[in-house]
């Protein structure tokens, strides 16, 4: 497996890992009469805000993860792969695993300058597959 492809994997991994980590407050705060219903309503209180916060962490990184994903398969199936695009990967993946504390302690303007690290990794990916 190239390198690329084990980030996406460990990437892919932390999403699972970021789910628990935001659906266990949730359903504590919340109630499983609620979160395990179709949700046709608005919850009767509010999620806590960091809570709320891992909630968002996960989104954001359920989008981020669709253009990283193509960037790895795009390097590791044209046969690109290279100690660049390996680093590249690399620090997608850490910059996530940063980004959800970041995020979920409200460290601004760091949660920003983290996710940016990641987007730009992955943009450079992309070009370097590119050229």
């Amino acid at each position: 497996m190239t390198p690329e492809l084990t980030a996406l994997t460990l990437a892919a991994l932390l999403q699972m890992l970021q789910f628990l980590l935001f659906a266990i407050p949730a359903n504590l705060e919340l109630g499983t009469n609620y979160t395990g219903s179709s949700r046709d309503y608005a919850p009767d209180k509010p999620m806590s805000k960091r809570t709320a916060r891992l909630q968002r962490a996960l989104n954001n990184h359920f989008e981020g993860l669709i253009l990283f994903g193509i960037a790895a398969t795009v390097i590791t199936i044209s046969g690109q792969s290279s100690s660049f695009t390996a680093a590249c990967a690399f620090t997608y993946l850490a910059a996530r695993i940063l980004y959800i504390p970041a995020y979920a302690f409200g460290l601004n303007p760091w949660r920003s300058l983290i996710w940016a690290i990641g987007w730009a990794a992955t943009l450079l990916m992309l070009i370097a597959a590119l050229l």
